[in-house]
């Protein structure tokens, strides 16, 4: 399948047919925003069964095929389950083993931050993310 990230175009292709690789996904509003050639802003949402949906914002540098920065929020109604972000805590040792991706937890979950090792910036980080949610909070067939 290739990397991805390497180019605008590529990127655009794994984005706007997410919902042939995951069918549970309802409905996508994703959008890349180019910014000249090298660079993009994906933003939007994925909505599951069960009033679960994925808040997505990411900044993508093409000519070095990275994720600079994201956030991803997933939500039940109005709930926020939790949140990754690639925001450095590097006074925190317990996230040391995976800076700077972390995930937010409850309780506290603006203050409780747990390593997230399945996250990356050299590849798309949302094939963990809908599999985590398929995996936790849609039925099963």
């Amino acid at each position: 399948m290739g990397n991805q990230l390497a180019s605008a175009a590529s990127y655009e292709l794994f984005i706007y047919s997410i919902q042939q690789r995951f069918p549970q996904i309802k409905i996508s509003t994703l959008v890349l925003k180019r910014s000249g050639k090298m660079f993009a802003e994906v933003s939007g949402q994925l909505f599951f069964e069960n009033a679960v949906r994925l808040f997505v914002r990411e900044r993508v540098d093409f000519k070095n095929a990275v994720i600079k920065g994201y956030s991803y929020e997933v939500w039940q109604r109005t709930q926020k389950l939790y949140w990754y972000d690639s925001q450095a805590h590097p006074n925190d040792p317990t996230l040391a083993s995976t800076h700077p991706h972390h995930k937010h937890i409850h309780p506290d979950i603006k203050h409780h931050r747990i390593p997230a090792p399945e996250l990356r910036f050299d590849e798309p980080n949302l094939p963990f993310l809908i599999q985590e949610i398929i995996d936790t909070y849609l039925p099963k067939d």
